[in-house]
């Protein structure tokens, strides 16, 4: 495994734009926020509990990590719940 930051010359195109993207301040900020609503879980539920599940906020927003906004859900049920509030927001004629 090469260095941080480094790539190496059979990188596929798409692991470079990845890199890129997953090293800008925005994202890093973003991955810091999931982490810590994960170990609030992980504390309030156990570890045991959250294995293999996904921390579901209730309000949407993913930055509110307070213990009243987080649940515990199945991967499946949480993405279905996410699709299904993005779609809500458009309009159907």
């Amino acid at each position: 495994m090469g260095k941080k930051g480094v790539y190496s010359s059979s990188a596929k195109p798409r692991s470079k734009y990845q890199r890129k993207y997953n090293s800008t301040p925005t994202q890093n900020k973003r991955r810091s926020n999931r982490n810590k609503a994960r170990r609030s879980a992980k504390k309030a539920y156990g570890a045991s509990r959250i294995k293999g599940k996904d921390i579901h906020h209730k309000d949407g927003n993913p930055n509110n990590n307070s213990k009243s906004n987080l649940s515990v859900q199945s991967v499946k049920k949480n993405r279905s719940n996410n699709k299904r509030r993005k779609n809500a927001k458009k309009t159907t004629k």
